[in-house]
């Protein structure tokens, strides 16, 4: 039997990425899933954001794991309308037993703009996820388990001097905060809360232009470059070992493991 048979999914920036990853991988182990995409571009982004395609996309491959899914687009930084996409998929599955709250996005050297935008989508937006799921998981009385995903740039300080990627960093640093909050008070519901926490990740948010130049600036501007790589010898992880890492946290084999935070870098963090 699948290790998550009979479990329910709620995954949010799943239209490609790690969201698709975390969701195609939750698929395989059984669960069905409720996926939740923005499918649009903020203007402080400087890359392209997923589409209504991707989603689809997404759809297709739970699909052809066997598992049931219902996809809704839906902003995290609007509560409302991510508690109507959850209820989506309530109303056709019936109970909630995983979280992800792994939408983000990285408007490196995008100013005040970007400082605002990715607060907003990288922490309240987590919070936002948070918040529409709760009840339910409290309401069951049947535990949970909600993943928080962060960075390594959660654990120790990366970036530039720009409002965008400084934002980045704060925000991924605030998740820790809601991870440590939400794990003490969910604790007596028997409902587990970790984050994870990667360093570059072969996705469009890293993968792009945009991200290439900030990081070269990021050297060129620095007296003494920063050594960006991981300890181990892999430039990049794939989302499949973040979607791993995961699997593993919303299983039973981790039943007991709460307020953890889990680097998935090869590395990084434990070099610096």
């Amino acid at each position: 039997m699948a290790s998550l048979a009979g479990k329910v999914a709620f995954i949010t920036g799943a239209a490609r990425g790690q969201g698709r990853a975390e969701a195609v991988r939750l698929a395989a182990d059984g669960a069905e899933i409720i996926a939740v995409d923005i499918c649009d571009q903020i203007a402080s982004v400087p890359y392209p954001m997923a589409t209504a395609d991707d989603l689809a996309a997404t759809v297709k491959l739970v699909e052809d794991t066997g598992a049931r899914i219902v996809a809704r687009e839906a902003d995290v930084r609007d509560q409302a309308s991510l508690a109507s996409a959850l209820q989506a998929g309530l109303d056709d599955f019936g109970r909630l037993d995983i979280v992800v709250a792994n939408a983000g996005i990285a408007p490196m050297e995008s100013g005040a703009d970007g400082w605002r935008d990715v607060i907003d989508v990288n922490l309240t937006g987590v919070h936002n996820t948070v918040e529409v799921a709760m009840p339910r998981l409290i309401e069951q009385g049947e535990g949970g388990s909600i993943v928080l995903i962060s960075s390594s740039a959660g654990l120790v300080g990366i970036g530039g001097g720009d409002p965008g990627s400084l934002g980045y960093t704060a925000a991924k640093h605030g998740v820790v905060g809601l991870m440590r909050a939400y794990a003490n008070h969910l604790a007596p519901h028997s409902v587990r809360v970790n984050s994870v926490h990667p360093s570059g990740v072969n996705t469009p948010m890293i993968d792009n232009d945009h991200t290439r130049q900030w990081l070269a600036n990021v050297f060129a501007s620095s007296e003494r470059p920063p050594d960006m790589g991981n300890a181990m010898p892999v430039a990049v992880l794939d989302a499949d070992d973040i979607a791993a890492a995961v699997a593993w946290l919303v299983s039973d084999e981790a039943r007991y493991i709460t307020g953890v935070t889990l680097p998935v870098d090869a590395g990084y963090v434990n070099k610096r």
